[in-house]
């Protein structure tokens, strides 16, 4: 790793605001074989033999258009006194949280809906208390199969280590689960997600769990069917929060038992928060299209939406909002570079991208081709502008090496990548993973992350996760296979033959099939290892555990129907339009 180098040493030659408007203007008005003017005023890739000679992924316009460039919710201006209707259930709510009379079955059951409808932010610190409360053990014995799985999955989630041997009481005398209840098949299915290495119980319970579940689930009426529906589907444990809560809010409603103060806290509480997301992607929207990325570079995936809905599933709280804005853009300006390497840029082309990053300064966009210095432009003068908001804010200068030290070091696995492609090299299965777990960018983001939320100045953290420890591995090869599994073909069809299930069936000698199924079996246990992890963690490895999560959720969510990022006009439109255009009637 190279050694510690100040943020003033790294970013002594970026120009101020102005120059860089004033350059970008007179870059793009220069005279390029590759570009021309069109009739708006804006410009296009010329049809010259050179551009027409490129590939070209065929990735369809944004869905949105400029949708979430102009909209802003209503929802506070036409609810007068919502905020105080909000405040006053917010103290319903948390006098049942700290209710010492309640007792652990139904305190447990609260904590639980709590943490599904979204609103557990808002009493991290209760939650946390009552779960140190409900560890003690001895509580658990008198607990039912429902209770005990619920129990087992809140402490694990937030870090307490259980034994999974609570179960095996639930086990007859032929030692097979069993239970006759629907619910309690349920619970024990979402519990067996937070399974570790070598727990077989966990793993028979899972088996047998799932058989049962789909068994029962033609008999199941609403709401209970919808959860176990939801579950089949994507485990709540590797949802991402926020559809977690959407889903949950309406089904919660309409439980007979429902506290009314919660289930009508948690729909105001998504209108709320939905309205401040819906004004920070109308600040980013109106970024990206100052730049008129979708214009200039029309080989590239057109994405802001989809990328703050991607970002947004990883931290959705407001007290992340600057932080949701910074890696959003992020994940716009590497999309474009991902999509240059893979599809448009030549080796000569993308060397010199890959040589002026190393460089990170201004000056080196003199050495690109016209429409590179759009990207680059906008990659430098991106931090920039957030440096002093991200950064220096609290001390943190330090961190700035290390948010452009990855993203340095991704830049450099495209580069590989392009190289395998154009030089018609095909890597052995290793090399190949080796290099994805940068190229795949969640080693980016965990670190990114870690750095913007701001919760933590530790430099250990930092240091630690810039060597690919266990917990950032396995979250990066989560994403890798789910990626080629659902992204190969599609490759494949604009030229591209390095993949991991190809890579894997050359090295094995395996079919197709045989590959894909072996993709998914190392994902399971990856998601193992990584639950382990986050059971043992320290103060170093801690704040890097929620985006290490988080980040994995997301691409489980975003992939589970194929690529729902570059194909984004079935489910995740859909998921979005939930998410950041429908309010929640209340």
């Amino acid at each position: 790793m190279k050694s510690h180098t100040s943020s003033n040493q790294l970013t002594h030659k970026f120009i101020s605001d102005s120059q860089l408007t004033s350059f970008f203007i007179n870059s793009i008005m220069s005279v390029s074989p590759r570009l021309k003017r069109v009739s708006s005023g804006k410009f296009a890739f010329s049809s010259d033999a050179a551009a027409a000679s490129r590939r070209d992924a065929n990735y369809h316009p944004t869905v949105w258009g400029d949708y979430f460039l102009n909209h802003s919710s209503k929802f506070l201006e036409t609810n007068e006194n919502i905020r105080e209707e909000h405040e006053k259930l917010g103290l319903e709510v948390r006098g049942l949280l700290v209710d010492e009379k309640m007792d652990h079955s139904n305190k447990i059951k609260l904590i639980d809906d709590i943490i599904r409808l979204g609103v557990d932010y808002h009493f991290e610190s209760e939650i946390n208390a009552e779960l140190m409360k409900l560890r003690d053990h001895h509580h658990h014995l008198k607990f039912d199969l429902c209770t005990t799985s619920i129990w087992f999955r809140l402490l694990r989630a937030h870090g307490f280590s259980v034994p999974s041997d609570v179960f095996t009481k639930f086990k007859n005398t032929n030692g097979e689960f069993e239970s006759d209840d629907a619910r309690s098949w349920w619970c024990l299915y979402e519990a067996t997600h937070l399974r570790t290495p070598e727990e077989s119980i966990l793993e028979e319970a899972l088996k047998v769990s799932r058989k049962k579940l789909e068994a029962l689930l033609p008999q199941l009426s609403f709401p209970l069917s919808d959860c176990v529906r939801h579950a089949l589907h994507i485990p709540y444990y590797r949802n991402v929060p926020r559809l977690v809560a959407r889903q949950y809010i309406p089904l919660y409603d309409a439980e007979a038992a429902k506290i009314e103060s919660l289930a009508r806290f948690a729909k105001i509480d998504f209108n709320m928060l939905q309205a401040l997301h819906q004004s920070e992607l109308k600040e980013v929207s109106r970024w990206w299209k100052d730049f008129d990325f979708a214009t200039k570079l029309p080989y590239a995936r057109d994405r802001i939406s989809e990328g703050y809905y991607w970002i947004m599933g990883a931290h959705h709280e407001p007290k992340f909002s600057l932080s949701r804005k910074f890696l959003t853009k992020i994940i716009g300006i590497t999309s474009l570079i991902d999509d240059t390497y893979d599809v448009y840029g030549n080796l000569e082309e993308v060397t010199k991208f890959t040589e002026a990053v190393e460089r990170w300064d201004m000056e080196a966009v003199n050495d690109l081709p016209q429409y590179m210095q759009v990207i680059y432009t906008g990659l430098l003068g991106m931090y920039e502008e957030f440096k002093d908001d991200l950064i220096n804010a609290g001390g943190r200068d330090f961190a700035l090496y290390y948010a452009i030290e990855v993203m340095k070091e991704i830049v450099r696995s495209y580069q590989k990548e392009a190289e395998f492609f154009h030089t018609g090299y095909t890597p052995g299965f290793d090399e190949y993973m080796e290099n994805s777990i940068i190229s795949g960018g969640y080693k980016m983001f965990i670190i990114l992350e870690v750095i913007t939320r701001g919760e933590y100045s530790l430099k250990e953290t930092l240091d630690w996760a810039l060597t690919v420890p266990e917990m950032v591995k396995s979250s990066s090869l989560i994403a890798r296979f789910v990626d080629d599994i659902q992204t190969y073909k599609a490759e494949e069809e604009r030229g591209e033959d390095v993949s991991a299930v190809r890579c894997y069936m050359k090295e094995h000698g395996v079919s197709e099939e045989e590959a894909c199924e072996k993709m998914r079996e190392m994902i399971e246990v990856e998601w193992k290892k990584l639950n382990k992890e986050t059971q043992e963690t320290n103060e170093v490895t801690t704040p890097a555990v929620l985006p290490s999560l988080n980040f994995t959720r997301v691409l489980e969510v975003m992939y589970d129907e194929g690529d729902g990022y570059s194909n984004s006009q079935g489910v995740t439109k859909d998921r979005i339009t939930a998410l950041l255009r429908n309010p929640i009637d209340l």
